[in-house]
């Protein structure tokens, strides 16, 4: 007798929905993408208990004739799949979000399901009912143009899933969250979702283009994204990429406000993931997160969506293409946005002004002291020279004494950062600009200065070296020794030349010249504990932007150094014509800036 049976029907439905329909969320993306998919332009979505009691979907679609919603229930059935020339379904150009024609009897299956429907040239509606894998007749019924899906009891007939479920509460926020992620790529549809006769979302039909675009995205991610928020706009070959993304100073703890869409499908992929961390790896730490929200456009044969039974996975037939695509287009925005910070930093300090009141969005260095971390760690080197050949290049910097003295006035005018008025607690330079004041972080904006020089330094000619008088030894654990002087001629190509010099200790001979004065034994214990982390088949041209951060904060400009005017002014003014000079290498702000109008407010002048 063979072992081998065929499955019944109810079994492999069932077997189906556990892996179309997790949650309840998994019900309500699958049946509003089938919406979306019927040209609707207004959905309304019910949910009650989390969606395991109820979910209703309301759409003004296509709607369905009674023909139609019998096929719609069966296994393996659309109408979202195109012909090819020899009239074969083509699995390789899919333009639409759904396609396996698995949602519809897979709810079925664990659920009540209830479909009223009627097309727009139809007279009246039909109605069909599937129960727990039992479908009824196709009836008709009352209905306006569109389709109303309700599901009740989700999971009633596969009662071992309920103990899988999470609390209403998380639940409900899952559907939430799935229903933004699909408004985010459909702005051109109205949106509107209640739980329990409480109004979660409601999201008017915005007008098209990246107006329209960026009004949906603000609705969702708050009105602070927009305000500090970059336009991508960028193709490569067959690929193109739009969105808006944050500045770095406007950043999260999570990667939760990360938002990507292919053709229209929101999608959780690892590889559009990767290129926007490597498109922000110069300017956030590593537990720092950007906002974004991109949309790739790409040709439905260039990408594969079928790779998961929730469509939340893509493989793209050219993967380098799209990521440099990502990573190139997000470098160049944040390069044009040159110094500029996110209006947060200013919102946050003006809150902590304000007892009691703390800005919503603002990030979460912004509202709190600094915490102690490389970028802002103090050492005795101090910086030689460095300020005095600012000031040189400085073609704004007029007053040849320190403002330690008198000062002749210099008016602010077209001067974005302002002029230098003082320095507080020899850690910040307090300058003033034509409506308001500019509080900048000395230790923070060089230590973004230095790294730009030396990146561009290599770009271009490599990075130039001095020989030290004394060789300095540095005596560190003897592993670390071994990789440090295993890459010495990386070492070079970043301006040091170092060597082993017995067991458990290197030799410095010579340090990049744009240093003066340095602490060679507190930068090579740090650059022994960065590679120590590094990947061992990572070159550290790849890690640049941790070996140069480290560099460039040891050969800063450290708090508690006075400053001269011209050495203030001349910080200012470099930092106008840097790139991401707003914010330094782990991404906090170098500088804070507070409008008048703000100020007034605070002494009730306004």
């Amino acid at each position: 007798m063979t072992r081998i049976r065929r499955l019944s029907e109810g079994t492999i439905n069932r077997i189906a929905a556990g892996e179309v329909v997790e949650r309840p969320a998994s019900a309500v993306k699958e049946l509003v993408e089938n919406a979306i998919d019927a040209g609707a332009r207004h959905i309304d979505i019910v949910i009650g208990a989390g969606g395991r009691e109820l979910i209703r979907i309301t759409d003004d679609g296509c709607g369905m004739s009674a023909d139609e919603l019998a096929l719609a229930v069966e296994r393996h059935a659309t109408s979202k799949m195109r012909l090819d020339e020899s009239g074969r379904e083509d699995m390789h150009d899919i333009a639409t979000l759904g396609f396996r024609g698995e949602a519809l009897p897979s709810i079925g299956a664990v659920a009540r399901l209830s479909i009223v429907s009627r097309p727009h040239e139809a007279e009246s509606a039909h109605r069909i009912l599937v129960e727990g894998g039992q479908v009824g007749a196709v009836e008709p019924a009352s209905g306006v143009a569109g389709t109303r899906i309700e599901v009740r009891d989700l999971f009633y007939a596969t009662p071992a899933r309920l103990k899988f479920m999470k609390s209403e509460r998380a639940e409900t926020m899952a559907v939430a969250e799935t229903v933004k992620r699909l408004a985010m790529a459909h702005p051109e549809i109205a949106f509107a979702l209640t739980s329990s006769d409480r109004n979660m979302l409601r999201l008017d039909a915005e007008l098209p283009g990246v107006e329209g675009r960026l009004s949906r995205l603000s609705a969702i991610m708050g009105r602070d994204f927009a305000a500090n928020a970059l336009a991508i706009d960028a193709i490569r070959e067959n690929v193109a990429l739009t969105g808006f993304v944050g500045l770095p100073t406007y950043n999260r703890g999570t990667a939760q406000a990360q938002f990507l869409f292919v053709n229209g499908r929101p999608v959780r992929d690892k590889l559009l993931v990767g290129a926007v961390r490597g498109a922000y790896a110069d300017f956030l730490a590593r537990d720092r997160h950007p906002a974004v929200a991109l949309f790739v456009e790409i040709d439905p044969r260039d990408v594969d969506v079928n790779v998961h039974p929730a469509k939340s996975e893509v493989r793209f037939r050219d993967a380098g293409l799209v990521r440099g695509l990502i990573v190139g287009a997000l470098r160049h925005a944040l390069h044009e946005a040159g110094h500029r910070a996110s209006t947060t930093v200013a919102g946050a300090t003006l809150g902590a002004l304000r007892p009691g009141i703390t800005p919503q969005g603002a990030p979460a260095y912004a509202s709190q002291a600094y915490a102690p971390g490389s970028c802002f760690a103090e050492s005795a080197g101090e910086w030689q020279g460095a300020f005095a050949d600012m000031a040189a290049r400085s073609g704004r910097v007029e007053n040849p004494e320190s403002m330690d003295h008198a000062s002749p006035y210099i008016a602010p005018d077209n001067m974005p950062l302002g002029v230098a008025r003082g320095q507080l607690h020899e850690t910040y330079v307090i300058a003033q600009t034509a409506d308001g004041i500019v509080i900048v972080d000395q230790h923070a904006a060089h230590e973004r200065l230095v790294y730009e020089r030396m990146k561009k330094a290599m770009a271009e000619q490599g990075v130039a070296r001095q020989i030290l008088l004394i060789p300095e030894v540095v005596e560190l654990e003897e592993a670390d020794a071994e990789r440090l002087a295993a890459r010495a001629s990386e070492w070079a190509e970043l301006g040091f030349v170092l060597e082993g010099f017995g067991d458990g200790a290197v030799v410095v001979r010579e340090v990049p010249a744009i240093f003066g004065k340095l602490d060679v034994g507190g930068l090579v214990r740090d650059l022994a504990d960065e590679l120590s982390e590094m990947d061992q088949a990572l070159s550290l041209k790849e890690k640049l932007e941790d070996v140069c951060g480290t560099i460039a904060c040891h050969g800063s400009v450290r708090a508690g150094r006075r400053l001269t005017g011209d050495e203030m002014n001349a910080l200012l003014r470099e930092m106008e014509v840097t790139p991401h000079s707003g914010q330094c290498n782990h991404g906090r702000p170098t500088y804070v800036e507070l409008k008048l109008s703000d100020i007034e407010r605070l002494f009730g002048r306004r």
